[in-house]
């Protein structure tokens, strides 16, 4: 038998010329299979070969699992979060719901177009609708975007809200080198379809804004994600090249989760299928982070991607360029062409929802991954219905994981790319994070909520309470409803970004704060869009929110509770002098004028007015640092005990007048809980670049 050198196995499975279950056998003299016995044991030069992204080992992370101990053993990277929309699926409910008829009953397929252009809509459709706000831009900046970047601006932030990491979690995600918010942003798109800066005056600003390669940069600006980022140009593949990138960065250190986009608007009438479905629309992202960090974070895991391969066919038939990838992608993840149970391929997308150009890659990953959810496999083309996914197993008979590939062939100027995705780690059920007990389940739960304007806060309101605490869902003051609503708050608290519209509200259960809620959604919608900042006459309205005069009442029960009068009326200074002293019960005079006519209603409450009413605030105005420095570690400290004595009205106090209390809330490691994604107003855009008279629309 031939002598093998361990460190030319080595050297060979680094460079993927070997499985891992190949260079195992190798390594222990065990048979290995045949691929691994007819392979040639040489040094010498090895021809060019396809670019392979292989997961590495595992690595030690300083989150442990929520049972304590080191993390689990784990390869490959997890998809923490997905979102999409396609031609009549706004979202991927709906997608697979248009999958899984095969693209009959188009009409019944619609769940909501993206800007509630009606039945029937796709990806594309209202694609002139922006909320312009929402994302800091004005009118005339997002008209000069090119809709792709619109829409792919959308999506991110969705997919990053999906995984609760658009607020304190982003501190969690760390390169090698210890940076937080080390989040990469990768992108790819069909070339744009208008030259956004030749269309503006030499040396605007804004038309340079527009540019497509900007994208990343400009959602890196927004959340401040310090990771790297690029944009892939269109191509069928051009969304799994991205992937691909994407991964490298990960593998190198160079960020601690990355955000893959993909957005293809083909111009022109969209086309139509054999099976009825029209396409030409796609715009979705996924966030990838490494495996073993997911499951320690308790992050949702939809998918697990074992190994990607991307290259161009050269002058290679693009057939066997693509056979050639698919070898390089299993062998890298020690995976034999068996153990693969579902190919999605281009063909596949085309049939269910059309071309979809640089989203192409995307489609077909989004349709792995939800059959690999499901355990159901979708309709080939020409099949009737979907059917039931058994796992594999293998020769012992154990169980093996179901196991896909995503394949897009090479086309004229574009490469090829093979991505195999794996199902997650099957694990228990995890139990909803428990809320306090005793006497401290009494003073309820402390529900931060923020938005850019108080109507996107009024919005995201209805929108939490409609699809998350609808009236009839869980019983008052049970048990359920407390767990349920002590996992809710602290979701809010750690997963969403800070904006300058705030809400606050202190509950006993689920019921009470989805009619709080309710009640504050409803008095926003009825006060109109001008008189907003009038006297509400009470508990649950704005109650407090600014008279631009400066002459509001604040007379109500469970309004802005003493934030800051927009004319100076406010004295911060005290405020901020006293912020150290680390004195709980002082705190609660520190929500900014400190009215003490209200102080009377807490009684033991704990929420600085009635139970389950709401109070908010709008700092839009606000000069200056607030009251407290957020940056000190002394503040930190403070609200941190704070968080600890469940000081709750203190805690509110602070976050209406300025502070963010949210990332000092360092209690023990919880999973995350899907929520609802923030409400967008949607505007249509003039040509011109000024808003339209229209009013917006929720989504």
């Amino acid at each position: 038998m031939q002598t093998v050198d361990h460190k030319d196995i080595l050297t060979r499975f680094k460079n993927g010329d070997l499985g891992r279950e190949q260079a195992a056998a190798l390594l222990t003299g065990a048979h290995p299979d045949s691929a691994a016995r007819h392979a040639p044991l040489t040094t010498a030069v090895a021809p060019p070969r396809a670019a392979v992204s292989q997961p590495p080992p595992a690595r030690a992370l300083t989150t442990a699992p929520a049972g304590g101990g080191p993390p689990l053993p784990a390869d490959g990277y997890a998809i923490t979060a997905l979102h999409g929309r396609f031609p009549d699926a706004d979202g991927l409910d709906a997608f697979w719901h248009t999958a899984v008829l095969g693209g009959r009953d188009a009409g019944r397929r619609t769940s909501g177009s993206p800007a509630g252009a009606g039945a029937g809509a796709g990806a594309g459709a209202g694609a002139d609708d922006f909320d312009a706000v929402f994302f800091g831009l004005t009118p005339q900046d997002a008209a000069l975007m090119d809709p792709q970047e619109r829409l792919l601006l959308e999506v991110l932030w969705q997919t990053l809200e999906t995984a609760g990491c658009t607020g304190a979690r982003l501190d969690t995600l760390t390169a090698a080198d210890g940076e937080p918010r080390a989040v990469g942003v990768y992108v790819a798109h069909d070339p744009l379809g208008r030259a956004a800066v030749a269309q503006a005056p030499a040396g605007d600003a804004p038309a340079a804004a527009g540019a497509g390669v900007t994208l990343p940069a400009r959602l890196s600006t927004l959340l401040d994600l310090r990771g790297p980022g690029h944009c892939v140009g269109g191509g069928g593949a051009a969304f799994l090249v991205a992937l691909h990138q994407a991964l490298s960065a990960l593998r190198a250190g160079e960020c601690g989760a990355a955000l893959v986009g993909a957005v293809g608007l083909q111009p022109g009438p969209a086309r139509r299928h054999p099976q009825g479905a029209e396409g030409g629309q796609g715009v979705g992202a996924v966030l990838l982070r490494p495996l073993a960090a997911a499951l320690a974070a308790g992050d949702t895991v939809h998918a697990v991607v074992r190994a990607t391969a991307v290259a161009h066919p050269g002058r290679h038939a693009r057939d066997a360029a693509a056979d050639r990838l698919a070898r390089r992608a299993l062998a890298a993840a020690g995976v034999t062409a068996a153990g693969v149970g579902l190919r999605e391929t281009e063909t596949t997308v085309a049939a269910t929802i059309g071309d979809t150009g640089a989203a192409t890659g995307l489609a077909a990953l989004v349709r792995a991954v939800l059959q690999l959810r499901h355990g159901t496999l979708l309709p080939a083309p020409g099949d009737s219905s979907a059917a039931p996914w058994a796992r594999p197993h293998d020769q012992s008979g154990r169980e093996l994981p179901r196991r896909a590939t995503v394949a897009v062939r090479p086309t004229a100027g574009s490469p090829a790319a093979h991505v195999l995705l794996e199902e997650p780690p099957r694990r228990g059920p995890e139990p909803i994070a428990s809320g306090p007990a005793g006497p401290a389940a009494a003073s309820g739960e402390l529900v931060l909520l923020s938005a850019p304007t108080p109507e996107h806060l009024a919005a995201t309101a209805r929108r939490l309470a409609d699809r998350v605490l609808p009236a009839d869902a869980v019983e008052h003051g049970t048990q359920d409803g407390r767990r349920l609503l002590a996992a809710l708050a602290r979701e809010l608290r750690l997963g969403r970004a800070v904006r300058d519209c705030r809400l606050a509200v202190v509950a006993r259960d689920t019921g009470e704060l989805g009619a709080a809620l309710r009640a504050f959604a409803e008095d926003q919608a009825g006060a109109g869009d001008q008189d907003r900042a009038e006297d509400r006459d009470g508990a649950g309205g704005l109650d407090g929110a600014e008279d631009r005069d400066g002459a509001e009442d604040r007379d109500g029960a469970g309004g802005l509770d003493g934030a800051e009068d927009r004319d100076g009326a406010d004295d911060r200074a005290g405020a901020g002098d006293r912020a150290g002293a680390g004195d709980g019960d002082r705190a609660e005079d520190r929500g900014g004028a400190g009215d003490q006519d209200r102080a009377d209603d807490r009684a033991g409450a704990g929420a600085g007015g009635a139970r389950g009413s709401v109070r908010c605030a709008d700092l839009r105005g606000a000069q200056g640092p607030g009251v407290l420095f957020g940056e000190l570690p002394e503040t930190r400290a403070y609200l941190a005990a704070l968080w600890r004595g469940r000081r709750l009205d203190a805690l509110a106090r602070l976050w209406l007048a300025g502070v963010d209390v949210s990332a000092a809330d360092t209690a023990g490691a919880a999973p995350v809980l899907a929520l609802p994604t923030s409400a967008l107003l949607r505007r249509p855009l003039r040509e011109a670049g000024c808003p339209a008279t229209d009013g917006p629309t929720p989504s």
